[in-house]
């Protein structure tokens, strides 16, 4: 179990008894849906088949902002389930994307020959479009608009790979870059935020840029397993001849060097995450956006040189999850987290690699706007025997396991 792996950071176990003893109140309270329609009560219950991290962090959000981000992440669930979906032909997938914002105005509308796990949300997409319909016009309007680039994006890329580092860029822009547009205009159209944060495309589209290149680079082998290739050739390239080879123990070198030049790509997001955070106010809101990023760069730390990228899934402790979930109640200490990972990174460095002194400069220009009087540390140590057995059955006692694994397994 990975939480066995947290028994040698004692403030880890700290974190995820406080996290079930009450203390993910503090970070996502829960709101009363006593009063709610019986469609955006199944709309929220489908937010929680769909996406169970996001599901709480969306739920914690304030006022009338928390439905329409429910809706809008219901709307391109649907719309990346159609994108997803290998058994829907192209000639009918590709008019399904590029319309598909057009069935927000048709209760009516629903799509029953999905194979993909989330085929609800299209079997059921009246719920949706009724609640979207409910909503103040000013949300419509962006989630509509959202939907419609968002959807002829994904046509771009539907039969070809990544070529270009541009390339790269824009594909993360279709899939995530105009989420986090969306989300930012969402934000200042519910008053909760200044209309700067709206208005500020680039900022929010490197929000989303860095969360999406970070799951790309970490997904690398169940990617290419399933044919699928979202490194850029551009960069892998330059060490292959195909991107599976890197995988090859034989290419072991040579597919670290490519690893950690990607990495360095998205480490050069850092900077524009941390400017949008100092942007924002609404503690729910910041709350939204910096578990996310703190999991991204949690995430890079730990598949920086590290071949097990290569052969399976890397991933970050739950303790430690919990434990940056919980301490990121402010933009100081967000960046003492950033800094901290930022750091990590910087220290191993290989003296033999291509990108070696472009990473030190990267992380140079993370590591100066993340400086800040906060610290975030970490303890390593073996724990006596009878105080992991006791942090052990009082973790098996309040049975804690499945809610913090529902919080944390989606982030990334």
């Amino acid at each position: 179990m990975d939480i066995l792996k947290s028994f040698r950071h004692p403030d880890e176990i700290y974190a995820l008894l406080r996290f079930k003893l009450g203390g993910c109140e503090a970070v996502m309270p829960r709101n009363n849906q006593g009063e709610l329609s019986p469609t955006l009560k199944q709309c929220y219950k489908y937010l929680k088949l769909t996406s169970r991290s996001f599901a709480a962090v969306i739920q914690a959000l304030d006022g009338e902002l928390r439905n329409a981000i429910c809706i809008f992440y219901l709307v391109l669930r649907a719309l990346d389930t159609v994108e997803d979906d290998m058994t829907i032909p192209n000639d009918v997938k590709i008019p399904m994307l590029r319309h598909f914002h057009l069935n927000l105005q048709d209760t009516h509308w629903s799509f029953h020959d999905s194979k993909e796990k989330d085929k609800i949300v299209l079997e059921d997409f009246p719920t949706i479009t009724a609640e979207f319909q409910a909503l103040a016009p000013v949300y419509q309007e962006v989630i509509s608009d959202i939907c419609c680039k968002m959807g002829n994006g994904m046509t771009v890329f539907l039969d070809r790979g990544v070529g270009s580092l541009h390339e790269w860029n824009e594909y993360c822009h279709y899939v995530a870059g105009l989420v986090g547009i969306g989300l930012s205009r969402l934000f200042s159209a519910s008053k909760l935020e200044s209309p700067e944060v709206g208005r500020d495309e680039r900022l929010a589209n490197n929000m989303g840029l860095f969360l999406q290149k970070t799951n790309i680079i970490r997904d690398y082998l169940e990617d290419v397993l399933q044919g699928r290739e979202f490194w850029p050739k551009e960069v892998w390239g330059k060490y292959g001849r195909k991107l599976g080879d890197l995988a090859e123990p034989d290419n072991r070198q040579q597919a670290l060097h490519c690893l950690n030049e990607l990495i360095t790509n998205a480490l050069e997001l850092v900077p524009d995450c941390i400017a949008y955070m100092t942007r924002l106010h609404n503690q729910s809101v910041f709350n939204f956006c910096a578990i996310p990023q703190v999991m991204a760069i949690a995430t890079l730390e730990r598949c920086y040189n590290n071949p097990a990228v290569l052969t399976g899934v890397v991933k970050i402790r739950k303790g430690e999850a919990v434990k940056m979930m919980m301490g990121v109640s402010n933009v100081e200490k967000v960046k003492a987290i950033m800094h901290y990972f930022t750091s990590q990174i910087e220290s191993r460095i290989p003296k033999d690699d291509p990108n070696a002194e472009r990473t030190r400069e990267v992380c140079s220009k993370a590591l100066a706007c993340t400086r800040t009087a906060q610290e975030y540390t970490t303890s390593s140590i073996y724990t006596p025997l009878y105080v992991s057995c006791g942090m052990m059955v009082a973790a098996i006692a309040y049975n804690y396991w499945s809610q913090i694994s529902a919080v944390y397994s989606d982030f990334l």
